[in-house]
């Protein structure tokens, strides 16, 4: 299966992101460029460059190139499926990170427990939302959906 070799944040229309989401947005794309599986099913063979972007609209914008520079794909993706679980997982990740300060281990393992879930279940949502473009892994549409609910967070 074909990879990205890079990925790009456009951040073109988004305010800068508090420090928290700014690390989670690095770890992200350090840990895709580290390992995936992204292959386009119509399209040339990667590897790709990914230019990730959210329109005016709140639809995820996907703009992939080949290693030489040349325009493989490009497509966006609406977001409403997903607004909720995002909703959710900010939610979750602010609860675990007051959590982690003062409640027992096992309360903020549940609280983890939680957010591990729905990151999971939006990951499979997303993979949804990509068939018909691309065939995407579990681990990569999980950090795609952490740089989209970072995204999204952002507006």
């Amino acid at each position: 299966m074909s990879r990205l070799y890079a990925i790009e944040i456009d951040e073109t229309d988004l305010p800068v992101p508090s420090p928290e989401m700014d690390q989670e947005r690095r770890v992200a794309v350090f840990d895709l460029e580290e390992s995936n599986s992204f292959a386009l099913l119509d399209g040339p063979e990667g590897p790709y460059a990914l230019r990730l972007g959210m329109t005016p609209d709140r639809r995820a914008r996907f703009e992939l190139t080949g290693r030489d520079g040349s325009d493989a794909a490009a497509f966006t993706l609406a977001m409403g499926q997903l607004e909720q679980a995002v909703k959710d997982y900010a939610t979750l990740c602010d609860t675990y990170v007051d959590a982690v300060k003062s409640l027992p281990p096992a309360r903020i393992e549940a609280i983890d427990t939680a957010r591990r879930d729905i990151h999971s279940e939006a990951a499979r949502q997303l993979r949804a939302l990509l068939a018909g473009k691309a065939d995407v892994d579990e681990p990569t549409s999980r950090r795609l959906f952490t740089l989209i609910c970072v995204m999204m967070q952002s507006e």
